[in-house]
């Protein structure tokens, strides 16, 4: 006879934590995430029904497949997982765990979720993140981001990280963690949604805040600093030229 765990009828969904690369459609008109690991190959928004990865008809999460949406209880677990240099690049994600979903000992492998909030690590320079740029990569129709100062930014493909969750939608919260590698808190905390000066309202992508207006303008300086840059290397060269034989 083989023992089965109880039935769970929980008043509230379940909550977790994962982390993911954020990624922006090829005409830039919708923004989402993809995962790190089993299933990285198949992007998904905010809201997202889970799949069998290996074709299977059969509904995730399967009992006899690993199958599904994972996630663990624990916020300090998936900040772990940042440390390793593959997943440097990847941000925090704050779920909600719908639908039918299989509790193991670190965490839920379940069929829907809905992703509340994402923290965005400082920029591979340190330094804090005001946007999220082209990082190189990605997948068919889909470009991956990371985050990004408005030092680095320069000409790369790039959206603020108000305009990320505008084009994710579905009230998607995106925040900036400190320039400290190991602070991504969150609610409540520095760089979290609870601190003015790193969160990001969902609800304001026509009338910004002045946190986001302030990393707009950060943005746009540094790509003017680019631009000039270019410029007077473009005119030395020019007086260069006419200063010859």
């Amino acid at each position: 006879m083989r023992l089965r765990l109880p039935e769970e009828r929980p008043t509230e969904p379940p909550t977790g934590f994962k982390i993911a690369h954020p990624v922006l459609s090829q005409d830039g008109t919708r923004a989402g995430f993809t995962g790190v690991s089993l299933g990285g190959a198949l992007p998904y928004g905010v809201v997202a029904d889970a799949s069998c990865v290996y074709g299977r008809r059969h509904r995730s999460p399967a009992r006899r497949c690993d199958c599904g949406f994972h996630c663990v209880h624990e916020r300090a677990a998936a900040e772990a997982l940042l440390c390793t240099a593959e997943h440097r690049a990847a941000v925090l994600l704050d779920i909600t765990v719908l639908g039918t979903y299989i509790r193991f000992e670190l965490g839920f492998r379940y069929a829907r979720q809905r992703v509340r909030t994402a923290t965005v690590g400082p920029c591979a320079c340190g330094a804090r993140a005001v946007a999220l740029a082209d990082a190189g990569w990605g997948r068919p129709g889909w470009r991956a981001l990371a985050a990004a100062c408005a030092g680095c930014v320069r000409s790369r493909t790039s959206v603020s990280l108000s305009e990320f969750a505008r084009r994710a939608g579905d009230g998607l919260g995106v925040a900036a963690g400190s320039g400290d590698p190991g602070d991504l808190r969150g609610p409540g905390g520095p760089g979290g949604p609870g601190d003015p000066a790193g969160a990001v309202d969902p609800g304001l992508p026509e009338g910004l805040g002045v946190p986001e207006l302030v990393a707009e303008a950060a943005l746009l300086q540094a790509r003017l600093d680019w631009f000039q840059s270019r410029l007077a290397r473009l005119e030395g060269s020019g007086g260069q030229q006419q200063g010859g034989p």
